[in-house]
Parts: structure tokens; C-alpha cells; sequence
């Protein structure tokens, strides 16, 4: 596997653990369950992997290409929200997620 594949995998991963953080932060915010600590607490390990991966390829790939991937976070987010908490996703979301899928193809491909 290229050095540029690799890095993109690197970045999905990054990307989805961050999305997940997320999640895991509204689940925490309205859970009367599971204490809060705990599931703000793991949104907080997400988060530092999350970074961590993404300082990984950013030291050795180029801002504008890396910095790109960070918009899968909107798919990702929108996904996770939909199927996990039951939120809505409207047609002009979709339309929106799309547009911004296909400007991290076209920077993908660069």
C-alpha cells in the first residue's frame, strides 16, 4: 500500500473517531443513565486518538490535502445522528453533505 492510501485510511479512521466523540458527547449530555463522566470521558480518549492519527499524517502529508478529510466528519456526524439518535436528515442536509463529499473526492484525487 502507497504512502497516500495509507494516509487516507489514517484520515477516515481519524475523522470517524472524531465523529463518534461527538456522539458519544450528545449521548452523555442526555443520558440519565450512564454517568456523564464516563461517556464524556470517552469522548475525550476518541478525541485525543482521533488527533493524535491526524498529527500522524499531517507531519507528513500537506495541510490542504489532510485538512480536507475533516469534512467526512459532517457525513459521518449526520449518519451516526440519523440511525443512533433518530434525528431527521432533510433532502437539503443530503444535498448539502453531498456537495461537500464531492469536493473531498476531487481533493482526494489531487
Amino acid at each position: 500500500m502507497d504512502g497516500k492510501k495509507l494516509f487516507v485510511l489514517i484520515l477516515i479512521l481519524s475523522t470517524s473517531l472524531g465523529a463518534v466523540g461527538q456522539l458519544i458527547f450528545k449521548l452523555g449530555l442526555d443520558s440519565s443513565g450512564v454517568p456523564l463522566v464516563e461517556l464524556v470521558g470517552l469522548g475525550v480518549v476518541l478525541y485525543a486518538v482521533s488527533t493524535m492519527l491526524y498529527f500522524y499524517v499531517l507531519g507528513r502529508s500537506h495541510l490542504s490535502w489532510a485538512y480536507s478529510f475533516v469534512g467526512l466528519s459532517y457525513s459521518i456526524a449526520s449518519i451516526l445522528a440519523f440511525l443512533v439518535l433518530g434525528e431527521p436528515v432533510t433532502p437539503l442536509r443530503v444535498a448539502g453533505i453531498a456537495v461537500i463529499q464531492l469536493g473531498i473526492i476531487f481533493i482526494g484525487l489531487s
